[in-house]
């Protein structure tokens, strides 16, 4: 699993089962509809999928929205993956379709793990971030049914400037849910994102450091989303660790990447390697539509023309993002950009260019730095 080579199949595979969902969140991807969309993927072609999947060396497979619950089939999709040997989560969101019934549905299919949006520790700040009133409560109700089933939770939270200031209030919250899996989103500017909404560089640079540091004293994972540069703060104090430097103390990427390739070094749980958009990452849409991510809005292809794994190894986008040496500006030629390479979504959302540097990345690559005091040098 941690050795596969990204060139050939992704570590995780994404599929938008649908896009209708009752909510209205104010930063959502798919800018999702009340009503199912005639041309979906039916139910054969959903199992051809899968097959597929299944036959890129197995990669985890994340059932998302929209909200997957509005599809009747949802569970006949998941059981027939589980059957087959996919790891298959799912990402409903908080609505009445959410019952303990449907939840006892998804244990007996198999389902390994159920993940809910939580956006803030109250009501008053999820509610507004999710477009809905009472859907903390709905889904604080719905957590008590999965603990009183034995389901394993992961919880999702889309940081933005709507609760930036209550991160330790979200942290200890998470922490008395009882998750495995804290998975915290960076906003990207797509769909119902805008820009406005999200953090500063600095503030991202400071919650990756917060995140980190927090990762040291809970009991569950922690993994980001269009945040890679997460990795490099983990690496870099990993590294400081094991030399007992301070944070002044550059960290050499040869040093973490001879130490960490393995998995030894990152702490970060997951994928070994950097996952990014295209780089061990795909998105399946509603109508089958393939793209590097959900947040990057280049189309690819259409499994429906298509075979996924012939879009995803010779696709010229995902060829492209699998590069990390043409990255442009100072992503280009940072050295941790083969295990971080920036947020490419977020690249492509701000710029215009998926290939562009990380807009929102403080970090300055060694090589700037010493052409930088190669010229103050030249100047004296």
């Amino acid at each position: 699993m941690f050795n596969r080579d990204y060139n050939e199949n992704p570590f995780i595979v994404i599929w938008e089962l649908t896009r209708a969902c009752q909510l209205k969140c104010l930063h959502c991807r798919a800018e999702a509809q009340h009503h199912r969309h005639p041309l979906e993927l039916t139910f054969e072609e959903g199992k051809k999928l899968i097959d597929d999947i299944y036959d890129m060396d197995n990669p985890m497979l994340v059932f998302t929205g929209g909200d997957p619950l509005e599809r009747p089939d949802v569970f006949d999709i998941a059981e027939y993956a589980v059957k087959k040997g996919v790891r298959v989560s799912m990402t409903p969101s908080a609505t009445p379709n959410v019952t303990k019934e449907a939840m006892q549905k998804a244990k007996d299919v198999g389902l390994s793990r159920w993940a809910f949006s939580v956006d803030g520790h109250c009501a008053e700040v999820h509610d507004h971030f999710r477009g809905t009133s009472g859907s903390f409560d709905l889904t604080m109700n719905a957590i008590k049914y999965l603990h009183e089933l034995d389901m394993p939770l992961q919880i999702n939270t889309v940081i933005s400037r709507y609760n930036y200031d209550y991160l330790d209030e979200m942290a200890k919250m998470v922490e008395d849910l009882g998750v495995v899996l804290w998975s915290v989103f960076f906003l990207v500017p797509t769909g119902r994102g805008k820009e406005s909404d999200m953090i500063s560089p600095a503030e991202h640079e400071k919650v990756f450091r917060w995140l980190n540091n927090l990762s040291k004293r809970v009991p569950f994972d922690i993994k980001t989303t269009a945040g890679q540069h997460y990795r490099r703060v983990v690496i870099q104090d990993k590294m400081r660790e094991a030399k007992g430097l301070s944070d002044k103390d550059h960290i050499f990427y040869e040093d973490a990447l001879s130490k960490g390739a393995t998995g030894s070094i990152d702490g970060l749980g997951r994928a070994p390697k950097g996952v990014n958009d295209g780089n061990g990452f795909v998105f399946i849409s509603h109508t089958g539509d393939v793209y590097p991510s959900g947040l990057l809005p280049i189309k690819a292809g259409n499994i429906r023309q298509t075979p996924l794994a012939t879009i995803y190894r010779e696709s010229e986008v995902f060829q492209n993002l699998r590069n990390p040496d043409k990255y442009k500006g100072k992503c280009g030629i940072c050295e941790f950009r083969h295990v971080c390479g920036g947020s490419r979504s977020r690249a492509y959302n701000v710029t215009g260019d998926y290939m562009e540097s990380e807009p929102y990345c403080v970090y300055i690559p060694r090589a700037m730095r010493e052409q930088k005091k190669a010229e103050r040098a030249a100047a004296k």
